[in-house]
């Protein structure tokens, strides 16, 4: 997802100081108009994506990296509050399980809103690079090694988080009741048929991409996080798959069910993770920023 939502055209500064500046007439301060706080237009948005896109395309590696490896840490640290949420005294209850998920998108939405708002490169949100790559404007190789270098930062800042969870012994609250969560959750992910991680991937990163396509919309801090916070809670409501989520719900969720009588396969979370991955590209690049590439830019490449 990327800090998608930063503004590289580099009139922040300037629309901030402009109804302030000083007239050549006048001996004080003269307001030349009123800030406009209303959303970019579709057509807009999708111009500012596209030239993200280039400039993300063109980063310094260390700087993507570095940065990769916040977003997967504030990801995880999404997937944590979530896991916590839902260890709730009202699992199990059925005709609790919708508000009870509701909560859980809530807190998990968290994770989004430091990548956008904080700064950092996320893999999913980054699939928008495609609207650069379609208008010509990056390569191929570019779009490869900025989601191969993104992918693996997030994939440490994830794993790098579980651990920091594990041995700071948050799997033991409740009395054990948050580390039955978090095996719960592996479970679930790694029992699913490929089809349905795909297909439920592909799902995720449609909601993902259009909470990073609003926030491109949004002129305030304020509205980023609204733009972030429907979306993502629907994706999680819905029970979709985030491939960088699940960079901490499976190793967390294997590690804790390691010893047990029932404990978890890698090679199934291996599974999950590619074939999770895959529906997330998918989602992202052709559903979102392709389609959107077609309706506003194909005509004026």
């Amino acid at each position: 997802m990327g800090n998608f939502t930063k503004d590289m055209s580099g009139d922040t500064f300037d629309s901030f100081v402009k109804p302030f500046r000083l007239s050549p007439h006048a001996s004080n301060l003269e307001p030349e108009a009123q800030p406009t706080f209303d959303a970019y237009a579709p057509a807009q948005i999708a111009l500012r994506v596209r030239e993200v896109g280039v400039t993300k395309a063109a980063m310094p590696v260390q700087t993507m990296f570095a940065l990769a490896i916040l977003a997967g840490a504030f990801i995880a640290l999404g997937s944590l509050f979530f896991t916590v949420t839902m260890t709730s005294g009202t699992i199990g209850q059925p005709q609790a399980f919708g508000l009870t998920r509701v909560v859980g998108g809530l807190t998990f939405s968290v994770g989004l809103i430091l990548v956008v708002v904080g700064g950092a490169e996320l893999f999913t949100g980054n699939n928008l690079i495609a609207m650069a790559w379609a208008s010509g404007r990056v390569t191929t190789p570019q779009v490869m090694r900025n989601w191969g270098w993104v992918y693996l930062g997030n994939l440490v800042g994830a794993v790098g988080t579980a651990l920091l969870v594990w041995l700071a012994g948050v799997q033991t609250m409740s009395d054990g009741a948050v580390g039955e969560t978090m095996v719960q959750i592996a479970r679930g992910k790694i029992s699913l048929d490929p089809v349905s991680a795909v297909a439920r991937g592909i799902l995720c990163n449609v909601l993902v991409c259009l909470a990073v396509w609003l926030c491109m919309g949004a002129r305030t801090v304020t509205d980023k996080i609204l733009a972030i916070v429907f979306p993502i809670t629907a994706f999680v409501v819905c029970g979709f798959e985030h491939s960088v989520a699940n960079m901490y719900f499976l190793p967390i969720g294997v590690a804790l069910a390691a010893g047990t009588s029932a404990p978890l396969s890698v090679a199934g979370a291996f599974s999950n993770l590619a074939l999770v991955t895959l529906g997330n590209v998918v989602g992202g690049t052709v559903l979102v920023a392709l389609v959107y590439w077609s309706v506003y830019l194909r005509n004026s490449e």
